[in-house]
């Protein structure tokens, strides 16, 4: 599955790459792209991995970025 989230905090590359560093940490996630630009998260994941989307959200959140939705 792919899901879009956008998010609040993220303002320049090197937090993006923090983000998509740890969202893609998570066990379950296949590929992340955060981009501080447009100020969202580009994730591929194994939807059948239990508590994954709130996985994702809890490590974009670790890294002082706040999710919108």
């Amino acid at each position: 599955m792919q899901k879009k989230i956008y998010v609040a905090g993220m303002f320049d590359d090197d937090s993006a790459n923090k983000v998509g560093a740890a969202v893609s940490a998570v066990a379950g996630v296949t590929n992340c792209t955060a981009n501080a630009q447009k100020a969202q998260v580009l994730v591929d994941f194994d939807e059948s991995v239990a508590g994954i989307e709130g996985a994702i959200n809890s490590a974009i959140e670790a890294n002082g970025v706040q999710v919108l939705g």
